[in-house]
């Protein structure tokens, strides 16, 4: 019995109502049309669904808007927040004309990356595994008027939530609360989210994500990460988009509100997305040798692509305004790019918990969990392959921390982009790698740009920003 009779034996089997197929826009967010069960057959699978692309952001124009949602019957599972039985699948979007994936559709691009790879012969899986951290906050509201603007997020966390009176809110002050970048593996009563992410991993794992691990992160007010296992780049990203969907739903019903905003809290960490990466051909790992911190010499040319293309690549992989407020020099996040061992202050970190060839990886430390991961996977993929292919030299690992360098050597180490600006004019000079093999096209990195430029960039300009108010208002 192949995969489509399966879906379709399992769901007369369960008493399924519902088909929600799954698809991501051209910036990151997911999307569903929702069809009764009947519906789908086994000529759904060729056929596929139409649906309107030119309503969502950066796709069609209205007079190509008719596309195609074909399922991928390679995985399905059961919605875990509906009332009616709902089974979900992923789906690519088709050109209906052409029957060829959508030029826009991210999940395309990591189809394609995929190919590339194996077309290469360097390898035939990139294995990804990112650790996207997040913020669980009781309330929050924001405005943005011609006359005024603001915002306020608030957790029970919150150290500043120290000299609240009993009486507010109802809600009694027991005097437990985390104080600024104090929030790294506490035990309860500081950490109040263990039972909110005990309900997540388990509903993780009921949707077929492996969880391995979950804790309070660094940040006070709820700051949480929640590590999955890793898998090829594709199917990562399609957990990314499943995982996001889990944390926030389970939020929800635990009466509280969930955000991988990179940097919703001024002063304490932002939430990065740490991508943990290595490349496997007939079931051996690459990127394990006899160099420097056992990595092999393919491993330092991948190191040596990503640290030479990182700042085209944030553009992808760090995509918000919000995100260079996270990474700020000398704060929390890696700015600097080198690569080191150990050492969390460098781009690129090399994890020594195990001294197996198997678990031997890189970590690519910028990234964010706003970026789109189809879009973000394939260009850390593409630059590190782009190493490979040249021979890019990453230099001398430096084995420091750079936060305390002295000017003078600080110097000489290279820094990413300081605004999501600079980082679309680094992506609009230095492309090329990203359209090999047609993985990326002229379009997509055209329409990226002028998306961002236009409909984020731009609009942070024209804004009066609140603390502009406290830093001018009296000249």
């Amino acid at each position: 019995m192949n995969n489509t009779k399966n879906i379709l034996h399992y769901a007369a089997e369960h008493g399924v109502k519902f088909v929600s197929l799954r698809f991501t826009d051209f910036l990151g967010a997911w999307h569903h049309l929702t069809f009764p069960i009947d519906q789908l057959t086994e000529d759904s699978f060729e056929d596929g669904f139409g649906f309107d692309a030119s309503s969502l952001r950066g796709w069609a124009a209205i007079n190509e808007s008719d596309m195609l949602l074909i399922p991928d019957p390679s995985r399905f599972w059961i919605d875990p927040f509906t009332d009616e039985t709902t089974i979900c699948l992923f789906a690519n979007v088709v050109d209906p004309i052409t029957k060829e994936g959508y030029g826009l559709d991210p999940r395309s691009v990591a189809l394609r990356a995929e190919n590339y790879l194996r077309f290469t012969g360097i390898a035939d899986t990139a294995y990804f595994g990112p650790e996207a951290e997040f913020f669980v906050f009781d309330e929050v509201f924001y405005h943005n008027n011609q006359h005024s603007a603001g915002y306020m997020v608030n957790s029970e966390e919150g150290h500043w939530n120290t000299g609240r009176s009993s009486h507010e809110d109802g809600v009694s002050n027991r005097g437990y609360h985390i104080r600024s970048k104090e929030g790294y593996v506490p035990v309860p009563p500081l950490d109040t989210l263990v039972d909110l992410r005990n309900a997540i991993s388990l509903t993780l794992e009921e949707v077929g994500i492996k969880v391995e691990c979950h804790h309070h992160e660094v940040a006070t007010a709820g700051q949480c990460e929640i590590d999955f296992k890793y898998s090829n780049l594709l199917h990562t990203a399609d957990n990314l988009m499943l995982f996001k969907y889990v944390v926030k739903n389970t939020a929800i019903r635990f009466g509280k509100t969930a955000t991988f905003m990179p940097k919703p809290v001024f002063g304490d960490n932002g939430s990065g997305m740490h991508c943990h990466q290595s490349l496997w051909k007939d079931g051996e790992p690459l990127f394990a040798g006899d160099g420097y911190a056992g990595l092999s010499e393919l491993a330092r040319f991948y190191i040596g692509g990503l640290l030479k293309h990182s700042p085209a690549i944030v553009a992808f992989a760090a995509p918000t305004t919000n995100s260079y407020k996270r990474l700020v020099p000398g704060f929390e996040a890696p700015v600097n790019l080198a690569y080191s061992a150990r050492n969390r202050s460098a781009a690129i970190r090399i994890p020594m918990f195990s001294a197996s060839p198997k678990a031997k990886r890189i970590e690519f430390r910028p990234p964010d969990p706003s970026c789109n991961p189809y879009l973000a996977f394939s260009a850390m993929l593409m630059a590190g392959l782009d190493g490979i292919e040249n021979r890019i030299d990453p230099g001398e690992p430096l084995d420091k921390d750079i936060y305390d360098l002295p000017p003078e050597e600080l110097a000489n180490v290279p820094s990413l982009p300081g605004s999501l600006d600079d980082a679309l004019k680094a992506l609009e000079n230095d492309c090329d790698f990203l359209l090999k093999g047609g993985v990326f096209t002229e379009q997509i990195i055209e329409r990226w740009i002028s998306y961002k430029r236009e409909k984020e960039v731009s609009q942070m300009r024209l804004r009066p920003h609140p603390f502009e108010f406290a830093m001018y208002y009296d000249v």
